[in-house]
């Protein structure tokens, strides 16, 4: 060969880059028009090189351990979603169509890297990426610390919606904090909760990225001066405040193998200056780095206790930062497109309030436009009160958040006098139709008056947004006719229900593989995108390969449960019982007491020798108390005893095990809810909003007994009462009891209960803690009880009868189990998101 030949060989494009060439010159199309496994192939390159590159520029080369290897492979997941993150934001950014701003206090994200390859199609391609480096893609995802940002449903709720947000392809912007410490890690000691530090992020976040572009100053404290202007109008001015710089960190939230990649946008607080040089160089260093530690402690952890006076100050200072930066924040992009003119503000956002805790953006965003913007107060308010939307998330008077004045004219003095107008122009609507009646004037009043008055946030925000709804159908139904009925009749046409739903790609496709492989294989991958398709299965339901195949996978997934419950609880459960099952936040009208009642009544059974009909099972509690609750933290002291006297017994280990699971999480509800055989839902009727576990369970095939209570009720509406244990009082029959509730007479018709609560007072459980559960047991016995467990305890213990003589026939419970998982896709967030979508945001795909 010649010199000049095998100059243009060298130079000869092959095919790949033939490949490459084209699609720059025609363009997009012309790159989807390569071969699928050419492309998948230049991915797996790109992966690996991507890989490679991170371990190498890594200060210890090639030698890595799982952890560095996990943040490199997590860096390079997020390589390959920039161009579509970055393009995702150019087309927003445009304001093409309506955008969704979802404020929430929680974002309870958990780990990130297996939702991103499934939602990227990148499973495979990650597993040959990590060949080289001889580890499994299940044991460097282990690596990956949970992003706890929230402390139970209302928080995972906004995170399976941002799921379904991307993949339905709208614009939606999460926008909540970046705690430096998640919800607390809980460990057990002496069967007491401890709460440690949850160090989230000790090993840094590889999926964020800092864009200091974006940074806003959010005020505090100070107070008003007005003044007017050259035109004769009177303005308020926020002065001598003490500012907080908030540092915007993004991290990519992928929509199911569609390109879209939304952003959940997380503020942290920095203080404006690092801190005071003069204070410094006269040798007063605490002084002046005092001013910093304090701007930095509004993100430092997630919902302070807020039993103190300086709990309640601080977890104030989170809600009003939140929101002052994202009102800032969606303000500050719109005016660089639109300039001045906010015309077209309401048309083109809708900010979604999850529960009250985001409720002050209401009097900010007045603020900013008044003061800021200088808008008049009739068009500001216009503009907000189109915007605005709230989701009520409680049937608890108590837990409907309130504020002391004293408290708001200290830190936020101008957005008290805000809010004081709000309620005065408001409750001259009250009056106009309630004539006369001034105790109406009082009750439904913004400011509750008194000697230490206080403002109502959940009344702020029903009054200012253009939708409140509720989360089941239930809920929505007590609060129109209870809670905020007065509310109702003023406004019937703000109300509406959305039941919460939870996304199918990480709580079936994500969590339960196995499951998820047998069902693609039955019914296509339909079903991923669109849940109601699971409802083909009813007619297999007396297939028995299927049946066998559902059988060998529910095994398998106890299999695996059991290996996590003896790592973390030292207890042996065996994957043959029945798996009994409830896991969520520690609370008494949840009424974890009732199942561990339950507990107690069986160990009696096994002691007396009455086992001939007892169905061997397995029951496992978890869930964290907040940290201020005592009652809940006895709960888990109560549990954790039972547990340790049922399995200690010889006698009782073949019939019942019983663990309390500590620092449960997302993580570990990924590996429970696909081995689950009876999900415990058993709530006070009325009390839950809506619940999500319960839909995450019965998605993956688990059968419910439950209360008609939340989200019960639909579900039970899907799957047929042949498919559901249902038992107890309902909503209505609750409140009747109120009137002459006596929980001696419950207990003298259930000779169960009797013989329970007298093992508990003659203190078998806490032989060297003497009184230990005597509060536990007054509450329960107190006719002012709201939570009626006495009145409850003999039906549950029937019904926990029917679910053992249900479960002996392992046929009949496979096809009870299917029909759960069939009826379930109306239980998808994605249903749940298209309803917020069409009804409420009116935002288009």
């Amino acid at each position: 060969m010649s010199e000049s030949q095998a100059s243009k060989a060298k130079r000869k494009p092959n095919s790949t880059t033939k490949a490459k060439s084209a699609a720059k010159t025609n363009g997009t199309s012309k790159a989807k028009a390569v071969p699928k496994k050419a492309a998948t192939t230049s991915r797996q390159q790109q992966l690996a090189d991507s890989l490679s590159r991170q371990i190498m520029h890594g200060l210890n080369g090639d030698q890595h351990d799982n952890q560095e290897l996990f943040n490199a492979l997590a860096q390079s997941v997020k390589e390959l979603m920039l161009d579509d993150w970055r393009q995702t934001r150019l087309k927003d950014g445009r304001y093409q169509r309506k955008q969704v701003a979802y404020l929430s206090l929680e974002f309870l994200m958990g780990r990130a890297l297996g939702n991103a390859l499934l939602n990227l199609d990148l499973d495979t391609d990650v597993r040959q990426a990590l060949l080289p480096y001889s580890q499994l893609l299940e044991t460097i995802a282990e690596q990956e610390h949970d992003a706890g940002l929230g402390n139970g449903g209302l928080g995972r709720l906004a995170a399976c919606f941002l799921d379904s947000c991307a993949s339905m392809d709208l614009a939606v912007v999460g926008y909540g904090i970046r705690y430096e410490y998640g919800m607390f890690s809980q460990k057990i000691q002496d069967g007491y909760q401890i709460e440690c530090p949850d160090r989230w992020l000790r090993d840094g976040n590889p999926w964020e990225v800092r864009v200091p572009n974006h940074n806003v100053t959010v005020p505090f404290f100070g107070h008003t001066e007005s003044y007017v202007d050259h035109q004769g109008r009177r303005h308020m001015t926020w002065v001598d405040t003490q500012d907080v710089l908030a540092v915007a960190y993004d991290m990519p939230v992928p929509g199911y193998r569609n390109k879209r990649i939304n952003t959940l946008r997380l503020w942290k607080a920095e203080a404006t200056d690092d801190f005071d040089l003069a204070e410094f160089n006269q040798g007063d260093y605490a002084e002046a780095v005092a001013r910093k530690n304090l701007a930095e402690q509004i993100t430092m952890v997630l919902y302070p206790n807020d039993a103190s006076v300086n709990g309640k100050e601080l977890r104030l200072r989170q809600q009003y930062f939140l929101s002052s930066a994202s009102l800032q924040d969606l303000l500050k992009q719109y005016v660089a497109v639109h300039g001045d003119d906010f015309s077209q503000f309401a048309d083109l956002h809708a900010i979604q309030l999850n529960d009250t805790h985001p409720s002050i953006a209401i009097p900010e965003l007045m603020r900013l436009l008044i003061d800021i913007y200088a808008l008049e107060w009739d068009e500001a308010w216009q503009i907000t009160s189109q915007t605005m939307a709230y989701t009520n998330h409680t049937l608890l008077p108590e837990a409907l958040e309130r504020w002391p004045v004293r408290l708001f004219e200290h830190m936020l003095p101008r957005l008290l006098e805000i809010i004081y107008e709000i309620n005065a122009r408001y409750l001259d609507l009250v009056a106009h139709e309630w004539p006369g009646q001034g105790d109406k004037l009082a009750q439904m009043s913004i400011i509750e008056e008194g000697d230490d008055p206080h403002i109502r946030m959940a009344y702020l925000a029903i009054v200012a947004s253009f939708s409140v709804n509720g989360v089941a159908a239930l809920h929505t139904q007590l609060l129109t006719s209870g809670l905020f009925k007065d509310f109702y009749r003023l406004w019937p046409e703000k109300f509406n229900n959305r039941t919460n739903g939870v996304t199918p790609r990480r709580w079936l496709a994500h969590a339960n593989p196995r499951l998820s492989q047998l069902l693609s294989k039955r019914l296509g991958e339909a079903w991923i995108t669109d849940l109601t398709h699971l409802s083909s299965l009813s007619a297999y339901t007396d297939d028995d390969k299927l049946i066998s195949d559902w059988q060998r996978v529910k095994l398998q997934n106890k299999t695996e449960l059991a290996l996590m419950i003896k790592q973390q609880c030292q207890v042996d459960f065996d994957a043959n019982m029945l798996f009994d099952v409830q896991v969520k936040r520690i609370h008494e009208y949840k009424r974890q007491l009732l199942n561990i009642l339950h507990v107690i009544h069986l160990y009696q059974q096994i002691l007396a020798g009455n086992t001939e009909d007892l169905v061997p099972r397995c029951v496992l509690i978890g869930g964290k108390a907040a940290p201020g609750y005592a009652m809940a933290k006895k709960l888990i002291k109560l549990a954790n005893n039972v547990a340790h006297m049922v399995n200690s017994d010889p006698q009782v280990r073949p019939y019942l095990r019983f663990a309390f699971l500590p620092n449960y999480n997302v993580s570990a509800m990924e590996k429970i809810c696909s081995a689950t055989d009876v999900s415990e839902q058993i709530s006070t009727a009325g009390k839950e909003a809506s619940g999500t576990g319960n839909m995450k369970f019965m998605m993956n095939g688990a059968l419910t007994i439950g209360t008609l209570d939340g989200a019960n009720v639909e579900m039970l509406e899907e799957v047929g009462a042949d498919n559901f244990f249902l038992f107890g009082l309902d909503a209505q029959q609750v409140e009747q009891q109120k009137r002459d509730y006596c929980p001696q007479a419950f207990i003298d018709q259930s000779p169960a209960l009797a013989a329970v609560i007298e093992l508990i007072r003659s203190g078998h459980f806490n032989l060297l803690e003497p009184g230990e559960f005597d509060d536990v047991l007054a509450g329960m016995l107190s006719p002012t009880d709201p939570w009626m467990t006495a009145a409850d305890f003999e039906d549950y213990r029937l019904t926990q009868i029917k679910v053992a003589s249900a479960y002996r026939d392992s046929h009949s419970w496979t096809q009870m189990s299917i029909r759960n998982t069939a009826a379930s896709g109306r239980f998808s967030s994605d249903n749940t998101i298209a309803g917020y979508r069409d009804e409420i945001w009116g935002v288009t795909p």
